[in-house]
């Protein structure tokens, strides 16, 4: 009788969940920013699960719409397309006036960090310098596209 041994391993499956900021996309769409690469490079990362909300909706596109910029909000869809959307709640707004009261935030920082929060997200990447309010919260990982390298 033959004896077989069996190994298994473990890959992570999991792909990271990471929230983004208007100043993410807009980096993004740029072509010009000293953070395009940096910006494109999240967006096109085939292991991240990207988290959007009204609120980022509510922050590119009714321009975007009402100036007939076909070709940036052709390519801001397709990144809402892709990635995972959270609409907004009571209890959603309620987390985000308590983050703003805890660390200063301003309203849609703290919108976008409640997001993230609800959503589970592994991370909170912004287009912001360090050093704003945003980067104290403890409850979430924030990240600036300023301190990442593409």
């Amino acid at each position: 009788m033959k004896k077989f041994v069996v190994v298994v391993v473990a890959f992570s499956m999991t792909k990271r969940r990471t929230a983004i900021d208007a100043n993410l996309l807009i980096a993004a769409w740029s072509g010009r920013s000293a953070l395009f690469e940096q910006a494109l490079v999240i967006l096109e990362d085939p292991e991240r699960v990207l988290i959007v909300s009204d609120a980022l909706w509510l922050e590119v596109m009714p321009k975007t719409i009402y100036h007939a910029q076909i070709e940036e909000g052709v390519f801001y869809q397709a990144v809402f397309a892709r990635a995972e959307s959270l609409t907004w709640s009571t209890s959603l707004v309620d987390s985000a006036k308590r983050l703003a009261q805890s660390y200063g935030l301003a309203a849609m920082d703290a919108i976008h960090i409640a997001v993230a929060l609800a959503a589970g997200a592994d991370e909170f990447i912004s287009g912001e310098r360090p050093g704003k309010p945003m980067f104290r919260v403890k409850e979430m990982t924030t990240r600036s596209l300023w301190s990442i390298r593409a």
